[in-house]
């Protein structure tokens, strides 16, 4: 596709300062549209603001915490006045914490299932009334496969990304008369800061190289996946080459959930 896919069309990337977002805010940018990214830390966002536009990039960005109704009433309201309109909004802000329901303490799991699914609330909340002046739009929220599968000692973050995807398909299905269209996009392993975070406090006495290396070895593909990798799914749904697509859950995961754990003795 050329860089006229996304042509005069206008994305709000929620959590586009890092990873996931920052990728999926350049793709968007290359082919076309005019990007708004937030982030809760404005030193974040001025650094992936300042380098994607040094890519000769239409990208702006606005500290806003997309657990504030406020900050997400701000950040459309942004976009709406540089840009004219909201055709597409991407809901990537996400945050990972360790423990068994027993472990996790409340605050704790008020954060996680703040950021990770209220946020997805309220920043459609303030994003389609925009939508529906366009006789359209395209929202995608980023969830995980730990929204179909656990591992052990992430109650917060499973019941958070079950919720997305949970989330994802009722606002599809309360938005598809007025051609608005949400899915939900599930990775397993990426390479992101928040990997390597969680690398760092696992890692025991390898290195967090050695570590992501070993949990690459856990898909089948044999690796954890690039940011960007995620990103091209993430602007094929926002995009018009997925105009029958609603309310589905997309794994970018490498074959890990294909897979069974127990293997046959080679």
């Amino acid at each position: 596709m050329t860089a006229a896919e996304f042509s005069g069309k206008v994305a709000i990337v929620a959590g586009g300062a890092l990873g996931i977002g920052r990728a999926t805010a350049r793709k968007l940018a290359q082919d076309g549209a005019s990007v708004v990214v937030c982030g809760d830390q404005k030193d974040q966002v001025e650094r992936a603001v300042g380098e994607l536009r040094g890519e000769e990039l239409e990208v702006r960005g606005l500290r806003a915490d997309v657990t504030s109704s406020a900050d997400m009433g701000r950040l459309v309201a942004f976009t709406t006045e540089v840009y004219g309109g909201v055709d597409m909004l991407v809901n990537s802000a996400g945050v990972q914490r360790y423990g068994t329901v027993v472990q996790t303490e409340e605050d704790v799991w008020d954060e996680v299932l703040s950021v990770n699914l209220k946020g997805i609330y309220l920043a459609s909340r303030s994003a389609i009334p925009e939508m529906r002046k366009r006789a359209e739009g395209a929202i995608v929220n980023l969830s995980s496969v730990q929204a179909f599968a656990s591992q052990k000692g992430v109650a917060a973050y499973t019941a958070s990304k079950g919720g997305v995807n949970a989330l994802t398909r009722a606002i599809a299905v309360d938005h598809a008369q007025e051609n608005i269209r949400v899915n939900a996009v599930c990775p397993a392993s990426v390479d992101t800061p928040m990997l390597r975070w969680a690398a760092d406090l696992f890692k025991g006495n390898k290195s967090a190289e050695e570590t992501v290396e070993d949990w690459g070895r856990t898909h089948p593909l044999g690796r954890v996946a690039k940011p960007e990798e995620v990103a091209e799914v993430v602007a094929f749904l926002a995009g018009p080459r997925a105009r029958f697509v609603t309310g589905s859950e997309y794994k970018v995961d490498g074959g890990l959930l294909a897979a069974l754990g127990v293997a046959l003795p080679e």
